[in-house]
């Protein structure tokens, strides 16, 4: 059997304890497609596909791909596709009209690309169960006050919260850190309506461009702007400029960007 690779992040689950708590979020109907990311030796793959009626699992790591073929060469509805989930083609794994969820076991240094490829895919899934670092999972349902630039990323296409805990021992290799199981609901739209989210984030990624100091001073400096022209788009949207980033819910992201849609367009 390969050994786990450093380089890629991985670390097995076997505890099936946590497997059924992953399968139990994911509310797996019999005729579901699931996306699996990671299936590494399979466990929670052979799980996934007891329940749901087709499971296309990703698996970067070309040396996993044989023992994978051989312990599912007897399930019809399992389809094991070599592949990094940061780039390949969403619609080529499943038809463009077709429903699904992804269920991940996700290495840590690729979490968060994984889950914001998804989030911000054209095909989205209508929901995602994702195995992340918990100190990601808290950043990713993180309240006004904690928010961080994944808070609002994944907040703005759905509604997530943690189901559980999970300690280094429920792993081979054990990782250093406890991870935590995240459920997102995914929204039918986005909650701030934009034709592109590359305008939104580059507000947001100004925002929180130097996290200890004021929104204003962050907008100025990042967008290259008036102070006055910072002021006033603040003032419209109700938001004190002494504010902090991390505190805007958001609502208050969508409002801001609305107003400043012609500062981002120069």
């Amino acid at each position: 059997m390969p050994r786990a690779k450093k380089a890629l992040g991985q670390n097995f689950l076997t505890d099936g304890r946590v497997v059924g708590k992953i399968t139990a979020a994911a509310e797996i109907y019999s005729d579901d497609t699931i996306l699996e990311v990671g299936p590494g030796r399979g466990i929670l793959t052979r799980a996934l596909a007891s329940k749901a009626g087709k499971v296309i699992t990703v698996e970067i790591d070309e040396q996993l791909i044989p023992s994978l073929y051989e312990k599912f060469s007897d399930h019809t509805n399992v389809e094991i596709v070599q592949g990094d989930a940061r780039a390949i083609s969403i619609d080529k794994l499943i038809p463009a009209e077709d429903r699904y969820k992804v269920v991940a076991n996700l290495p840590y240094y690729a979490a968060s690309p994984i889950v914001r490829r998804f989030l911000e895919a054209d095909h989205k899934p209508t929901l995602m169960v994702v195995m992340v670092q918990r100190e990601v999972g808290l950043d990713m349902t993180a309240k006004p006050g904690k928010m961080g630039i994944l808070s609002v990323a994944t907040q703005v296409y759905g509604n997530p919260r943690i189901i559980t805990s999970v300690p280094p021992r429920s792993f081979r290799p054990s990782p250093k850190v406890t991870s935590a199981v995240v459920k997102i609901d995914l929204y039918d739209k986005p909650l701030v309506p934009f034709m592109s989210p590359d305008g939104f984030f580059e507000l947001v990624r100004a925002g929180f461009s130097a996290p200890r100091k004021q929104i204003h001073n962050n907008l100025r400096h990042r967008l290259n702007t008036n102070p006055d022209v910072i002021g006033e788009l603040l003032a419209q949207a109700k938001i004190d400029p002494k504010r902090r980033a991390q505190t805007l819910s958001i609502t208050e992201w969508g409002t801001l960007y609305e107003l400043s849609i012609p500062l981002l367009d120069q």
